[in-house]
């Protein structure tokens, strides 16, 4: 099973910017990156893989960016205009095949610990 590892979280003020990296052991094909607050469902905020197509969960598009450099298994979420409500665990996940095969009909096969996102009013 591939290693996942999230880096770049931290506390910010609303309106702040913070950038999270994703690296995987695996071939990476496709990156995920997922919200996760206690107490309600995990949430999809951006996907993208190696055919450049990308997704963006409900309200993230023009306030967050994914990119994946071409051929190398890492993925970045550029987080700007960051609100109270982006707070949570936000975790990469990552896939051999291409998002349109598998997504939404099943999940990722692997997943990283996660890191942390406060977002302060």
């Amino acid at each position: 099973q591939a290693q996942v590892m999230e880096s770049g979280g931290g506390s910010v003020q609303a309106g702040g910017s913070l950038r999270l990296s994703c690296t995987t052991s695996g071939n990476g094909y496709s990156l995920g990156w997922f919200r996760q607050v206690q107490g309600k469902e995990r949430e999809m905020v951006a996907l993208v893989d190696s055919t450049g197509d990308e997704r963006y969960g409900e309200g993230i598009r023009g306030r967050f960016t994914v990119h994946k450099p071409f051929g190398k298994p890492i993925s970045y979420l550029q987080m700007n205009n960051l609100k109270p409500e982006d707070t949570g665990m936000y975790i990469c996940a990552t896939d051999s095949q291409p998002i349109r095969i598998f997504w939404p009909g099943r999940d990722f096969a692997n997943w990283g610990q996660g890191t942390q996102v406060s977002v302060s009013p």
